[in-house]
């Protein structure tokens, strides 16, 4: 798909690059990636990403097998952490057409008006990445694009 249309590849990889690096946390832009690929099974994605969380930002393996009950792990998972990977949730289910007033407000609480922009940028990238392999049926270690 390279070479079908390098131009869209090119445009996804900026902005999700764009996205992470506003962010300014390695680790928790990991965990989104991992917590919105889970929720969209996304095999090729939690793939890449769990490897990049545990090889290149020392993420523990603990912590990669409890995201997906994060909201039960206690304090395994910070305050800021947790209001992420809620926001997370919410703008990759949309379960009420929208996301919740608290569930931002508890995000804004944690992010400045910056980062949480790059936030949602983040999980609104790597929805449109799950969406894309998922559509394709990309295996883990498949070709990308």
């Amino acid at each position: 798909m390279t070479q079908l249309d390098p131009g869209v590849r090119d445009a996804m990889v900026a902005l999700g690059a764009a996205a992470k690096k506003g962010l300014g946390d390695p680790v928790l832009a990991e965990l989104v990636m991992i917590r919105a690929s889970q929720i969209n099974e996304c095999a090729f994605c939690l793939d890449m990403h769990v490897d990049v969380a545990v090889e290149k930002n020392g993420e523990s393996a603990k912590r990669i097998a409890l995201l997906n009950s994060w909201a039960e792990a206690g304090e395994l998972f910070s305050e800021r952490e947790r209001a992420a990977l809620a926001l997370t949730e919410a703008v990759t289910v949309l379960t009420e057409g929208f996301v919740p007033d608290e569930t931002y407000e508890l995000a804004a609480a944690h992010f400045s008006e910056t980062e949480l922009a790059h936030l949602i940028a983040s999980i609104a990238a790597i929805n449109s990445w799950n969406r894309l392999m998922v559509s394709r049926r990309i295996a883990p270690g498949g070709p990308a694009w």
